[in-house]
C-alpha cells in the first residue's frame, strides 16, 4: 500500500467566527435564521425582505403542539441528536421525533435549517416526511414519518446478504427519491449509506437526514465541500475537486454492492485481519480500482447497475434518472416482488440512527 495521503490536495474551509444561537433568537423566543422562523408553535418560511424586524410563528396546525405527544420509547441516538418513538395522545398516530440541541456550531446550525427546509418541502413518497418543527428551550424537534422497520442498516445485519429481486425493488425507491431531490429540489443528499434508507411494514424504502446535504442554485452545479460518511464517499470529495449530484450515485453503488455481498467492498481490497484503516480506506478509493460484483456469483444485469455507479470518473456514471431505466431495474418490474415480505420476516430494529 502506498505511502501518499490522499487528503494531501483536500480544500479545507477557513475556520469562520461562531455566532452564538442566542443571537437567532427573537424576544419572543422564536428561532430565526435567514428566511425560516421556528417556535413551539411550529414552523413559518417567510421573505427575508418582507420585515425588519420578524413577526412570531403562527400555529400551522392546531393538531400538532409539542404537549400532544407522549414518547414511548428511545429509538436512536447519534451525533445528530436523540431520535424518539412519540404518539399523538388523540389519534395514537405514531411518529419519530428527533431532537437537536442547538448550542452548536454555526456550520452545523446551518446544515438542520438546511434539513428542516427539506424535509418540510419535500412532495416524494420516497423521502422521509417532516410532519411538523418545532423550537423550545434550546431545541429543535422535527416529528418525522416513523418508518417501523428500521433502516437498510437494521436489514443486512440480520440477513447479510439481499437477492437481487429484492435488491432491484429497494434499488428503484431509493432512485425514485434521488431524482426527486437531484432533479426538483436540486440538492446532493451527500450522505447515502444504509442508515440513512430507512423501510416501513409496507416495503417502502426512503430517504432521511438531509443534515449535510446541499441546494444547488440554479447558477451553481457543482460543490467542494467535505461533509458526509468517508465511507461511501465518492473519489472526487476525498481527493478535494468539485463533485455534483454523481457523487451520491458512486454512495448507492456501494451501498447496494454491500447488500449483495455481504460486507463493505473496500474491506476485501485490505488484508484479511481487518478493515482498512481511515487513510487506508480514503487511499483505496483515490488511487486503487473501484471495487466491483462477481461477475460469477451475479446476474449480468446487476453487475451492470454496480459499474454504472461506481465509476472513479463521475463523467462515467449514470444520473439517478438514466439508472431508472437500467436493465437490472427492469428486470423484475413485472415480478410483482414485495419487499414487505422481507421486511417483516425480520426481527423488529432496536434503533434506526448510527
Amino acid at each position: 500500500m502506498k505511502t501518499k495521503n490522499p487528503l494531501g490536495q483536500l480544500k479545507l474551509a477557513v475556520p469562520c467566527q461562531e455566532k452564538p444561537v442566542t443571537d437567532f433568537l427573537t424576544a419572543s423566543g422564536t428561532f430565526q435564521d435567514g428566511d425560516l422562523l421556528l417556535n413551539k408553535q411550529g414552523l413559518r418560511l417567510i421573505s427575508e425582505d418582507s420585515s425588519s424586524q420578524p413577526p412570531d410563528v403562527k400555529d400551522v396546525d392546531a393538531q400538532f403542539t409539542m404537549e400532544d405527544f407522549e414518547t414511548v420509547k428511545i429509538i436512536g441516538k447519534g451525533s445528530g441528536g436523540v431520535v424518539q418513538l412519540v404518539r399523538h395522545k388523540f389519534t395514537g398516530a405514531l411518529f419519530a421525533l428527533k431532537g437537536i440541541q442547538m448550542n452548536i456550531q454555526e456550520t452545523v446550525r446551518k446544515q438542520i435549517v438546511q434539513e428542516i427546509k427539506i424535509n418540510q418541502a419535500s412532495q416524494c413518497p420516497h423521502v422521509v416526511v417532516c410532519r411538523h418543527s418545532f423550537y423550545h428551550n434550546g431545541i429543535i424537534s422535527l416529528v418525522l414519518e416513523y418508518m417501523d422497520r428500521g433502516s437498510l442498516a437494521d436489514i443486512i445485519r440480520q440477513v447479510n446478504t439481499i437477492l437481487e429481486p429484492y435488491l432491484a425493488v429497494l434499488c428503484k425507491h431509493v432512485l425514485k427519491g434521488l431524482v426527486y431531490l437531484h432533479h426538483e429540489r436540486r440538492v446532493i443528499h451527500r450522505d447515502i449509506k444504509p442508515s440513512n434508507l430507512l423501510v416501513n411494514h409496507k416495503g417502502e424504502v426512503k430517504i432521511t437526514d438531509f443534515g449535510v446535504s446541499a441546494v444547488l442554485g440554479s447558477s451553481m452545479g457543482q460543490r467542494d465541500t467535505f461533509v458526509g460518511t468517508y465511507n461511501y464517499m465518492a473519489p472526487e470529495r476525498i481527493s478535494g475537486g468539485s463533485y455534483d449530484f454523481k457523487s451520491d450515485i458512486w454512495s448507492l453503488g456501494l451501498v447496494i454492492l454491500e447488500c449483495a455481498i455481504g460486507c463493505f467492498p473496500y474491506r476485501q481490497i485490505g488484508n484479511d485481519e481487518g478493515p482498512l484503516s481511515f487513510y487506508e480506506l480514503l487511499e483505496s478509493i483515490v488511487e486503487e480500482p473501484p471495487p466491483s460484483a462477481p461477475s460469477d456469483q451475479f446476474s449480468p444485469e446487476f453487475c451492470s447497475f454496480i459499474s454504472s455507479c461506481i465509476q472513479k470518473d463521475p463523467h462515467h456514471r449514470m444520473s439517478s434518472l438514466e439508472l431508472l431505466s437500467h436493465p437490472f431495474i427492469k428486470k423484475f418490474e413485472d415480478k410483482d416482488i414485495d419487499l414487505g415480505i422481507l421486511v417483516n420476516s425480520l426481527d423488529p430494529p432496536v434503533n434506526f440512527l448510527d
